[in-house]
């Protein structure tokens, strides 16, 4: 049996009524049968990545440089003057703040800080400057960062309106290797937005555009702790 009549006869399996039918006849073909009925195995690798944390946050810090998010790298300690440094730089004079962010965070800044009560409209985050957030989950393989509206996070629209975003990822705690080991740590009930740098989309000559669907700027805090 090929491929394709493998995986063909997993979907007529898959589409079949349930109920008893007619007897299907002698063209019925017992092989496809029971390759619809066998499991499939799932012995890939959940990781390409050695178990070292220092590795894993280089890693990471590579892939999201190569997404072009710019990438800076700060203990706990350094977090609020560091945030109040690239808000300063990128000329920021108000900034939206998600339920749930440390207030330490923007504690050495002093940009107008617009929380997010759950009234903030699109119109409205579109005349904030920057946006500031945690994050769920860090993906080194894929250089992603995974938000899905916790403590810290806020609404989805919070991180795809305003222009210029800065994400706090807290390292080793939030990072992980690899999609398969990202998904049992994720609530699949959770909104969930994944973001891999900028916004960005192409023409059909490859001449790139950022900030089409979401933020023109991606900065992403690794912190050390």
């Amino acid at each position: 049996m090929t491929a394709r009549e493998f995986i063909l006869a997993r979907i007529r399996a898959a589409l079949a009524d349930p109920a008893p039918g007619p007897d299907p006849g002698p063209d019925r073909d017992p092989d496809r049968d029971r390759a619809a009925e066998e499991p499939v195995a799932r012995d890939y690798l959940r990781t390409h990545s050695p178990d070292d944390p220092a590795a894993l946050l280089d890693l990471l810090h590579h892939n999201l440089a190569d997404y072009r998010a710019r990438v800076h790298r700060c203990t706990e300690a350094e977090l609020p003057a560091v945030l109040a440094r690239l808000l300063a730089e990128r000329g920021s004079r108000t900034v939206a703040v998600p339920p749930g962010l440390p207030p330490a965070w923007l504690s050495a800044t002093a940009v107008t800080a617009v929380p997010d009560d759950g009234t903030l409209t699109a119109a409205r985050l579109d005349a904030v400057d920057s946006v500031v957030t945690g994050c769920a989950l860090a993906i080194a393989e894929t250089g992603t960062i995974v938000l899905d509206a916790g403590p810290g996070q806020g609404r989805r629209l919070l991180t795809l309106v305003p222009d210029h975003h800065v994400c706090v990822v807290r390292t080793p705690g939030q990072v992980v290797a690899s999609v398969p080991l990202a998904l049992p740590r994720l609530d699949p009930a959770r909104p969930q937005t994944w973001i891999s740098g900028p916004s960005a989309t192409s023409d059909i000559e490859l001449d790139r555009v950022e900030g089409v669907h979401g933020p023109r700027t991606l900065e992403v805090l690794l912190v050390e702790g």
